[in-house]
């Protein structure tokens, strides 16, 4: 029975690895740019890219060691704003630390 088990746990990791898109598949994950290009969608839909503020501040350009920190913060529910607070709290570390390096890549537009 223990054979089985351990060949269906093989067979299903195989499959989602199969069905994961390319990007994450090949990602390194920490600090990885292209995984973190793969994840900002979530974050440019109120993050302008182009740098500009427009009531919501702009995160390319930043420091990875301060946009890792004020993530965190988010997490952790130092930072005060609960839209914030959810979407930090769905990231790993290795996935903040891929964001971080993503935007801390992108230049302003201004």
């Amino acid at each position: 029975m223990s054979g089985r088990w351990a060949t269906s746990c093989l067979v299903a990791a195989a499959a989602t690895f199969i069905l994961l898109p390319s990007a994450l598949r090949t990602a390194k994950a920490a600090g990885d740019r292209a995984l973190g290009e793969y994840l900002s969608s979530e974050c440019v839909t109120c993050h302008q890219l182009s740098g500009r503020y427009q009531g919501i501040p702009p995160i390319v350009g930043w420091p990875e060691p301060s946009f890792i920190e004020i993530m965190n913060e988010y997490r952790d529910k130092r930072r005060s704003n609960p839209v914030m607070q959810t979407i930090a709290g769905k990231f790993s570390n290795d996935e903040v630390a891929a964001l971080a390096a993503y935007f801390g890549s992108v230049k302003p537009k201004n």
